[in-house]
């Protein structure tokens, strides 16, 4: 692998890689990953010094979060790091998915600095280079390329530019993508401090909102997140901001000081029109943003970078064409619209401020006991039920593939474990095998196997066995054998190209 660089823009001059990623958060650099596998030249630009985040951010991977890395061959990093825990809710109402069919029935709590550090040393060990201090200023782009303006003067040339860079990003505002959705209604302040006096601790609630004081490890600063009053505020929060907030909310600022860091968030929900503009995607949070209830935020911007990096590397190797991408904004826009109203539910269900919404949340939490509902919805918040539309057909066509232990004649193998490079595979499970796809050989491997056990998905239950099964780079089932091949050539040109003369 070549060496991973963290240089500035002035020492790389005008370089050009087939594709830029704006932005190092977890979501570019689970994209630079994918692309790396899929043999793809790819920089990433920052404006951050180094990988270290400041604050905690995201609390957790959820389930699904965990089978992409189990994929990659990563996960492990992160379960060594992190505890294992039911951490699955909606609207106040924990969700127990242990017994879902899944290796991983479970969430992982982990803040997202550390997930960061372990995606900045995946990624050195695949070579990518990260152009640090490095901000991205402004871009054109025509039929063959973009070209990338930073801030300190540096210009980069790419094939495509892909923005990574948070909710506020200069790539979807400079490619004129609209960003509607709706206002916010309720604003946070959090922060990493230190205080003088016991303050009280926990859970609050009163007819402002949420407050809660924690503290994180011993020796370790406190965590505070109160309610505001305004959501209109603009500028950014300040220690004197806090302290007026602990007294409105606790009668008492408890000698707060000595501040790591004070954040604001609020439930502002937006969605970008379009993911993609010309030679210019949008994915993570530069594509849509919410309230955090859920802790949905990182799981999705993981995602859309597995779905969005084999399609991408495909086009650049010139092995489909770039309407391929747009399959992209097909798949995620509406699996992000559907977090979007979930997270405005739970901000809804989640209000204090009289009895009529204390009823509400009651009567949604005896819903949510039910085994029905407790499974679909944690299977839903796990990520664990998205299913692409791919038409008619089998109940495995769009959804995740399990992770089944399969046999074959060289010894026992995990579905996942074909998965670690980021390429497709044709599992033949009939008896005896025989599905034919040299012309595609050289694209999509096929592995003989039988497996014995139940096929079941999370949110659906037992499906019927099939006899074979395509599943592509991102873990989803793109064409389903009942007893032919009828459809396969289709499938495998759809998304991996004509075939070639054999």
């Amino acid at each position: 692998m070549q060496q991973s660089k963290k240089v500035s823009a002035r020492q790389a001059a005008a370089g050009s890689h087939a594709v830029v990623i704006a932005g190092s958060g977890p979501t570019g650099m689970m994209l630079a990953g994918e692309l790396v596998l899929a043999g793809v030249d790819v920089a990433i630009v920052e404006r951050r010094t180094g990988p270290n985040l400041v604050g905690s951010r995201a609390g957790g991977l959820h389930a699904r979060t965990i089978e992409v890395m189990d994929q990659r061959g990563i996960a492990e990093r992160f379960l060594a790091r992190g505890k294992v825990m039911q951490v699955n809710g909606f609207g106040g109402t924990a969700l127990d998915i242990s017994d879902l069919p899944t290796r991983h029935n479970y969430g992982l709590a982990l803040w997202q600095v550390h997930s960061e550090q372990i995606l900045a040393a995946w990624i050195e060990e695949l070579g990518v280079p990260v152009y640090r201090e490095c901000a991205l200023t402004s871009f054109t782009q025509d039929e063959d390329g973009v070209d990338i303006e930073l801030a300190d003067g540096g210009r980069l040339r790419a094939d495509y530019l892909v923005g990574c860079d948070g909710g506020r990003s200069l790539v979807r505002k400079a490619a004129g993508i609209d960003f509607p959705g709706w206002d916010p209604t309720v604003s946070h302040l959090i922060a990493e401090v230190e205080m003088t006096e016991e303050p009280e601790w926990g859970l609050r609630h009163d007819t402002l909102g949420t407050h809660v004081i924690t503290r994180l490890d011993d020796g370790e600063p406190l965590r505070v997140l109160v309610t505001e009053r305004s959501c209109d505020l603009k500028t950014e929060p300040s220690l004197d901001d806090l302290r007026a907030c602990l007294i409105t909310a606790y009668g008492s600022d408890f000698g707060v000081h000595s501040p790591r860091w004070i954040s604001r968030f609020t439930d502002v929900t937006r969605q970008a029109a379009a993911y993609r503009k010309g030679r210019v995607l949008l994915a993570g949070d530069a594509a849509h943003i919410h309230y955090p209830a859920g802790g949905q935020g990182l799981h999705l911007g993981v995602l859309d970078a597995v779905n969005l990096g084999w399609k991408l590397a495909t086009v650049i190797k010139g092995q489909m064409p770039d309407s391929l991408l747009d399959s992209y904004q097909a798949e995620r826009h509406p699996v992000a619209a559907r977090v979007l109203r979930t997270t405005m539910a739970q901000v809804a269900v989640l209000r204090y401020t009289d009895e009529r919404t204390k009823a509400l949340r009651e009567a949604i939490a005896e819903l949510l006991s039910m085994e029905g509902p407790r499974r679909r919805f944690g299977a839903m918040m796990a990520g664990l039920d998205i299913r692409y539309d791919f038409g008619e057909g089998h109940p495995l066509l769009g959804c995740r593939m399990p992770d089944l232990d399969l046999v074959t004649d060289k010894g026992p193998l995990r579905v996942f474990s074909l998965l670690r490079r980021a390429r497709p595979v044709l599992l033949d499970l009939g008896v005896p095998s025989g599905l034919d796809i040299a012309a595609w050989a050289d694209r999509v491997p096929k592995i003989e196997a039988r497996y014995h056990g139940p096929w079941e998905l999370p949110a659906l239950g037992p499906v019927p066995a099939p006899n074979a099964v395509l599943v592509r780079p991102d873990g989803h089932v793109a064409w389903v054998g009942e007893g032919s091949e009828a459809g396969l050539a289709e499938a495998l040109t759809t998304w991996f190209g004509p075939p070639r003369r054999v």
